[in-house]
């Protein structure tokens, strides 16, 4: 199912609406990051299957998703990044977080296995910045002894269209590279230094893929599910760790999102030995006053029912699913501040 869906996920998602009928009203849509793409596809099989509402998603980019969502040409906007409490009051938007996943360098090196090259994250700002050339130079060869580098010319590969992806990496790009922070900084949309651009994870992917000593970043599920050979990172507590589902969970570990105005949560360069130093939640974006009663509250049961019974999905494509805590507050939010005519427009039984 997933090479099909990655395979088409460039010219947009319509996920499990194929089957409606034209009077199937209930039916939502939402446009947006591709980081959680894969799985907003496999929530919507599953729940078109058990309750016969579609969803319609639109892999654009989290810029993209932002720019519908504030056009109101969707129900609901997605992002990876998460919007400033000022930005969510001036559109009269809210965001809440659905999963956590992590952002994982990928490389295109004959001979080089998954997880063999080590990076710091002050020397893959330099890579993206254009200051490091090549595979074999001494910088990169002095962290991986014993590992058979190429001679080969580095080409970075980056995104295209404006990304929370984008945004989680550029963003720790600057924590940990004085000159990225001061020559390029972190946003979803960055004037890249180098390299070549690509639309959405599986742009990068393919470029990733065809280019012969490139480096780019996508999601972990894009990775995983395209056996992409990934690069171990140094985190916080000095230890070089790969990425995975038990490694975004020690990053998550210790945020405070009952303490956090808008949401506003980065789970970025996190204490831990084990912590994965590029993980970031993705979130939902809806207007606080619905136009329509109906449609708010169908896309709140949506994401509900993903609450309570997609966790088994989210973890098989290494998603951390939110603590039940957190969901919890998410569905006091929910009641509190998404309304139609003063009224709530959903509460979660």
């Amino acid at each position: 199912m997933f090479k099909t869906f990655l395979a088409s996920l460039g010219a947009g998602l319509a996920l499990a609406t194929s089957m409606a009928s034209p009077a199937a009203a209930a039916n939502i849509s939402g446009a947006g990051a591709t980081f959680p793409a894969p799985l907003y596809a496999k929530w919507a099989e599953t729940y078109k299957a058990t309750t016969g509402i579609g969803l319609n998603y639109q892999a654009i980019g989290s810029g993209g998703g932002i720019k519908q969502i504030k056009a109101k040409t969707v129900d609901f906007g997605a992002s990876d990044k998460p919007l400033k409490v000022n930005e969510l009051n001036a559109a009269g938007l809210y965001q809440f977080p659905t999963v956590m996943g992590g952002v994982v360098p990928i490389v295109n090196l004959p001979g080089v296995r998954p997880g063999q090259v080590k990076l710091t994250g002050a020397l893959l700002g330099d890579i993206f910045m254009g200051r490091v050339l090549k595979w074999n130079d001494p910088r990169i060869a002095g962290l991986n002894r014993g590992v058979k580098l190429p001679p080969l010319p580095i080409t970075v590969v980056h995104r295209s269209d404006g990304s929370g992806t984008s945004f989680l990496f550029t963003s720790y790009l600057a924590m940990k590279n004085p000159l990225w922070a001061s020559k390029v900084g972190a946003s979803d949309a960055v004037s890249w230094p180098t390299g070549i651009g690509g639309k959405g994870n599986d742009g990068v992917s393919a470029f990733v893929k065809q280019t012969m000593g490139s480096i780019g970043y996508v999601e972990y599920a894009y990775a995983k599910q395209n056996k992409a050979t990934f690069v171990v990172l140094q985190n916080k507590a000095g230890q070089f760790v790969a990425p995975g589902a038990a490694n975004f969970s020690a990053a998550a570990a210790g945020a405070q999102w009952a303490k956090a105005p808008g949401n506003y949560v980065l789970l970025l360069d996190q204490p831990g030995a084990k912590a994965w130093p590029i993980t970031g939640a993705t979130f939902i974006l809806l207007y606080k006053s619905q136009a329509n009663a109906a449609t708010g509250a169908s896309v709140l049961k949506f994401f509900d029912w993903a609450y309570k019974g997609g966790d088994a999905a989210a973890a098989q494509l290494d998603y951390v699913p939110l603590p039940a805590p957190v969901k919890a507050l998410v569905r006091k939010q929910w009641a509190a501040t998404i309304k139609a005519g003063g009224k709530p427009v959903y509460i979660s039984k």
